[in-house]
């Protein structure tokens, strides 16, 4: 079981361009809790994209509905274990039922530092990247070492996110309520998309697609809308 490795590169070719391994031994004792893995499961793999490609990715494959990427993630997941790991049983956390603390992971991956409009920034991609599966498995793979990569905000002095921010909301600490009334108000340039996010200079050449946040932030949209209903209630 040890000499089984994770087929990587498959993963990136699919879009599915950042990926740790972690061992469930190795987890904070509250994640672990969180997870309720079965006895015979010993790892937990995270997957995530950066940049552009997996948005490409889904659009050629054709893929519809409200979901497409989660739908694509699924799909490729259940290929590339089929083709590349026969016969390894896994269990999909997310997409899914299953509450976790993806944000917590990243940190613990390395990949997710703190910046002042709530995304969370790595060192090479910016604010450019995002969670996208979560998987349990009994396969023994090589753990991933975390990232080293620093905060690049602690060395950002013009800090250009707080002030293209027009609800004044980026900063520390992040104030998320004029975040929403924002976001919510007829015309607004930050209904689907986030112009302090957009102001970020690290990993600037990753930057999604105008398509690609159009839909992403669409998403977040109405639940916003259903929040900000229930507590004017």
């Amino acid at each position: 079981m040890s000499n089984i490795l994770f087929p990587g590169k498959h993963f990136t070719e699919a879009g599915l361009n950042r990926q740790h391994i972690f061992a469930l031994a190795d987890l904070p004792a509250p994640l672990l809790a969180g997870l309720s893995p079965l006895a015979e499961e010993r790892r937990l793999i995270l997957l995530g994209h950066a940049g552009r490609r997996l948005w490409d990715c889904v659009q050629a494959s054709g893929i519809g509905g409200e979901h497409p990427i989660d739908d694509y993630t699924r799909q490729t997941v259940a290929r590339l274990f089929a083709a590349h790991l026969p016969g390894q049983p896994y269990r999909l956390l997310y997409p899914g039922a299953t509450r976790v603390d993806l944000q917590a992971l990243g940190k613990l991956a390395g990949w997710h530092h703190a910046s002042p409009f709530m995304v969370g920034v790595d060192g090479e991609w910016g604010p450019w990247f995002a969670y996208r599966a979560l998987i349990l498995c009994a396969a023994e793979l090589p753990p991933t070492p975390a990232s080293a990569r620093p905060n690049p905000c602690r060395d950002c002095r013009g800090q250009p996110c707080i002030a293209a921010c027009p609800a004044q909301a980026a900063g520390h600490p992040f104030n998320l309520e004029p975040c929403i009334d924002e976001r919510l108000r007829p015309d607004s340039p930050c209904a689907y998309a986030c112009l302090a996010r957009n102001a970020c200079p690290v990993g600037a050449e990753h930057r999604y697609s105008e398509a690609q946040m159009r839909h992403s932030y669409a998403l977040s949209l109405p639940t916003l809308r259903r929040w900000r209903q229930g507590s004017a209630a």
